[in-house]
This record gives C-alpha cells, sequence and structure tokens, in this order.
C-alpha cells in the first residue's frame, strides 16, 4: 500500500487507506487518503511507476 506522512501523529511510513491517485494540473500524481491509525488526510507526490503499481494494488485511480 501507499506510504507516507503524517501531520498529526509526526510519524514518516504510515501505511493510507482509502487511497486515491490522482493527477496534478502539471502532470505529476499524488495519492491522497487518511491516516490508518488517527484518520487525518494524507498525500504524498509519487512519480507515474509508483502511481501505476499503487494502482495495481487496489488504489482507486481518480484521473
Amino acid at each position: 500500500m501507499v506510504k507516507g506522512y503524517c501531520v498529526k501523529c509526526k510519524e514518516k511510513g504510515k501505511e493510507m487507506k482509502s487511497v486515491e491517485i490522482v493527477q496534478t494540473v502539471r502532470g505529476g500524481y499524488m495519492a491522497k487518503g487518511t491516516c490508518s491509525s488517527c484518520g487525518t488526510k494524507m498525500s504524498v507526490m509519487m512519480s507515474k511507476d509508483n502511481a501505476e503499481k499503487a494502482i495495481k494494488e487496489g488504489a482507486k485511480k481518480a484521473f
């Protein structure tokens, strides 16, 4: 699954749940979701390869 930084927990590498992959205006890819422990919204920038890998693993495609 996709991992990112939670601002509320202040921990790196936290797993995200309800992950949605979106494409930015400039053509990059971003994963949006919520923290698995506290429920805070999280986001992380990613490459095209990592975005496609996350979609294959079950993340929702929103572009």
